[in-house]
């Protein structure tokens, strides 16, 4: 098997000019904030609907909703995912009611109009009472920008939008040596929490939190801002590269931790993890080369991988709201949505993608902390923090975003003062304020 020595693009990104001004609770929670984000940047970036593999067959469609939006998402006659403002040309009725189905036709629940696959209008009752003449053959529903990547479907509410080649750059490029449309969604879950969107991605753009937050980390994880790699892109994409598979140093004498936390992957991969006692440093580079040279017995190709990426973390961005976490063996989907009407609420999503071996059928994923299968039907829960878990990991991070909201309405903050590891945070919200003055475009331009 040929090994790509280079594997994803690790270089360095320059780093962009940033500013200073305090980042208050007002844009966490002021309504009129929110108001300029909804026209200025959300209804002008690219955004997921949902999975490819969700539409199968022609007329088989899916309905996602963005704040104050619904979007519908279908396969035409011709085989082409279109994407259309799930709205009634009529009198404005919600279109389609359900989150995934199939149809010929979609017809309006209030009068009964319907449209084709492919947005149409094309039958209305009384057609003869319109006195400006059929609207069939005139209406159409409102249709968007829609493309695919990576098996996602992508949507845009501005027809005049960049292409999402440009906008996903470099991205699309780095996680080209992942198989992200063989892995499959084995978590689907939403939670309606009482916290700001921002305050997901603010969490996901640092890790200054983990020592605090996720404390079993530092066994199998050197979180240390110094041992990573932070990349900040002009269009307001971003990237983590964290070392794993090694302790951070403050762990090491913790031997029976560090063993407990390594050892699913020492035993799958073939090694014995208690030889490690006293020499935990080296089990990242040994087990990087059990991988290339078990992979074909295991049922993996990491033919395109660098070495890094057999055992690390790579964090992707996506502006405003998307988080890839690239494991070896997975990818855990991350996304805040904003609330239709409340800046103190927002709907968090958490995905997992789990990669299985070639002819396996169930694999244990120790991001989730479970056994998955491949073909059982993934569930969609939804409810609230409490009632619904989004994983071991992850939970750890919600329950910290209520907190947060509550002290971001407090008159006792007056902003932030943050170390410069946190610096994704400042340029997620400097790229949000470009958006809102329409500035984006002449930053790129201006520093590249």
């Amino acid at each position: 098997m040929a090994v790509n020595l280079k594997g994803t693009d690790t270089s360095k990104a320059p780093e962009p000019p940033l500013g200073n001004k305090p980042l208050l609770g007002e844009r966490y929670t002021s309504k009129e904030f929110m108001e300029l984000e909804w026209e200025g940047m959300w209804t002008k970036v690219w955004l997921i609907a949902g999975l490819v593999e969700e539409l199968p067959q022609k007329g088989d469609y899916i309905t996602c909703e963005m704040g104050r939006e619904s979007i519908l998402c279908v396969r035409d006659n011709n085989n082409k995912i279109r994407a259309f403002f799930n709205v009634c040309q009529h009198r404005a009725n919600r279109l389609v009611q359900s989150e995934k189905g199939k149809a010929k036709t979609f017809s309006c629940g209030y009068h009964g109009w319907q449209y084709s696959l492919e947005g149409e209008l094309i039958y209305v009752r009384d057609e003869e009472d319109f006195p400006q003449g059929s609207p069939c053959g005139k209406l159409k529903l409102v249709e968007i920008p829609c493309e695919t990547w990576g098996g996602f479907i992508w949507y845009n509410m501005d027809e005049n939008c960049s292409s999402l080649h440009d906008y996903l750059s470099p991205h699309q490029e780095h996680l080209s040596v992942y198989p992200l449309e063989e892995m499959k969604r084995t978590d689907w879950v939403t939670i309606e929490g009482n916290f700001n969107w921002k305050c997901v991605q603010d969490n996901f753009n640092e890790s200054y939190h983990i020592p605090d937050v996720h404390p079993q980390l530092k066994y199998f994880l050197d979180e240390r801002y110094q041992s990573c790699q932070f990349d900040l892109y002009l269009n307001g994409n971003v990237r983590m590269l964290m070392p794993g598979s090694i302790p951070t140093p403050h762990a090491e004498k913790e031997e029976d931790l560090i063993i407990e936390s390594l050892k699913p992957d020492a035993e799958f991969w073939e090694m014995d993890i208690e030889s490690y006692r006293g020499r935990f440093k080296e089990f990242r580079k040994d087990l990087q080369n059990q991988k290339r040279k078990l992979s074909e017995k295991k049922g993996y190709d990491f033919s395109l991988f660098n070495d890094d990426q057999l055992t690390d973390n790579y964090h992707y961005g996506f502006f405003p709201n998307v988080y890839f976490s690239m494991k070896p063996d997975g990818n855990i989907f991350l996304r805040g949505n904003p609330h239709p009407t409340d800046p103190n609420k927002c709907y968090f999503d958490m995905w997992y993608f789990t990669w299985f071996p070639e002819g396996a059928n169930e694999y244990y994923s120790n991001s989730m902390g479970k056994y998955v299968a491949i073909d059982s039907p993934v569930e969609h829960l939804t409810g609230k923090f409490g009632e619904i878990s989004a994983g071991p990991g992850i939970d750890q991070d919600v329950a910290v975003w209520q907190s947060q909201q509550q002290g971001l309405s407090s008159r006792g903050f007056r902003g932030d003062y943050m170390p410069y590891q946190e610096r994704r945070i400042r340029f997620h919200h400097e790229t949000i304020d470009r958006y809102i003055e329409g500035s984006i475009q002449d930053f790129i331009k201006n520093n590249s």
